[in-house]
């Protein structure tokens, strides 16, 4: 991460911790709403009831069933905790979901409201008291209704006008209108991710994700016209998106270029499409479908589509992807908004050891230990040569005292300190 961009995260964070309110505000005038007040920063709840007179009927249909997709899929994925019996051991491990957990929905150039249900339905899932939402406010101070509107869908317990490093230093610390949260996820611009590692450690982070970044495995089965439009979908965020086509067909590979300059022209973010392709597009063509699988798990991409006409076969040879979309019709639209699996995902080669949002990152376990006099006398013995190795002698006294007085009557006073 750029130098500078660390020391102005640092300088916002540092700021709010010691001035609370004050600083929020001052930022939030600063980048969204010059107009902004402390007053201003907890949304209050009729203007999410207002919020629903704004949005239309159609769209709300939608988002309730991707809204539910979401829930039942992370619903899936919530681990149990468990107690078994190891020769006079019982070992275990208790699962509990954090006590809060605060998400931060980023403006950008657009209302990204799916952020809220991909985000927080999994910490729901896990059984997350409180979940709150920060999210910056328009030039007038509002607050976009298609977001409030999916936060009162998701039943969001609190939410607060404020973004960016601001944002993330008022949940990780707290202020006089916030309070402060036990988990922090969300994506956001490089200040936002910045602000999340400085404060991890107080609070914990779900990761550090960058620009969005998608590739296509594609073979000569597939179609160009389709593989143009996946590329360009997820080249339009904001300007700095990979995308990449690894084909073995040289005639896909010339038909996907035609095709993805005769359908940029008819979009509306074409500019900042253009800027993507430019600066972060690549169509390689590669010997066999293998090695696009190779080079596919060397840039572990955030969404990776195998575009072919065996994709269960292919899926075998990949080692790392945030998102693995498989067949013509899994267009990563489907896993933006609506399929189930949660849109927050590593980027920048960092699903090569992580993972993207899911219910786990809103839990934390415990392990259990009870030993009965049998599972601590095959232990003790073994404990007590291993700690004597590592000359912490209190840990080897700590087993022998009990090896030595048994489990009862027990000495009292300086005999049974020896």
């Amino acid at each position: 991460m750029p130098a500078h961009i660390e020391e102005a995260a640092r300088e916002i964070v540092q700021r709010v911790e010691r001035e609370g309110d004050a600083a929020v505000v001052e930022y939030t005038q600063r980048f969204d709403c010059p107009t902004f007040a402390a007053d201003q920063l907890l949304v209050p709840p009729e203007a999410i009831e207002t919020a629903y007179d704004e949005v239309p009927t159609e769209w709300l249909g939608a988002f309730r069933r991707a809204r539910e997709n979401v829930r039942t899929y992370h619903e899936r994925q919530l681990p149990q905790s468990w107690l078994e019996s190891f020769d006079g051991l019982l070992l275990g491990e208790r699962v509990r979901a954090v006590a809060s957990a605060g998400i931060h929905v980023p403006g950008f150039s657009a209302p990204l409201f799916a952020t809220v249900h991909m985000a927080v339905e999994p910490a729901r899932a896990a059984g997350v008291e409180r979940v709150v939402i920060a999210t910056p406010p328009r030039k007038d101070g509002s607050v976009d209704p298609f977001i409030l509107v999916a936060v009162g869908e998701c039943g969001v317990d609190e939410v607060y006008r404020m973004g960016g490093a601001q944002a993330i230093a008022a949940l990780a610390f707290g202020t006089e209108t916030v309070e402060p949260v036990a988990m922090i996820a969300g994506p956001g611009n490089p200040y936002t991710m910045a602000a999340k590692r400085l404060v991890y450690g107080r609070v914990g982070i779900d990761s550090l994700a960058g620009p969005s970044e998608s590739m296509v495995i594609a073979d000569g089965s597939a179609d160009p016209a389709w593989v143009a439009a996946d590329l360009l979908a997820q080249a339009e965020h904001t300007g700095d998106n990979t995308v990449i086509l690894a084909t073995d067909s040289e005639d896909l590979a010339t038909a996907v270029s035609a095709a993805l300059e005769r359908q940029l022209q008819q979009l509306e973010r074409s500019e900042l499409i253009e800027q993507s392709l430019e600066d972060f597009g690549m169509i390689a063509l590669v010997q066999d479908l293998g090695a696009a699988a190779r080079l596919a798990s060397e840039v572990a991409p955030e969404h990776l589509q195998l575009f072919v006409a065996e994709p269960f076969g292919l899926l075998e040879q990949v080692e790392s992807a945030g998102a693995i979309f498989l067949g013509a019709l899994a267009t990563v639209s489907l896993g933006d908004y609506a399929a189930g699996p949660s849109h927050v995902l590593p980027t920048g080669g960092a699903a090569r050891f992580s993972s993207g949002l899911s219910v786990r990152d809103f839990l934390k376990s415990s392990s259990l230990i009870y030993a009965t006099e049998r599972g601590f006398g095959r232990l003790a013995p073994d404990v007590e040569v291993l700690a004597e190795a590592e000359g912490l002698d209190a840990h080897a006294a700590a087993v022998r005292l009990r090896r030595r007085f048994g489990f009862g009557p027990f000495p009292s006073g300086e005999e049974r300190d020896k």
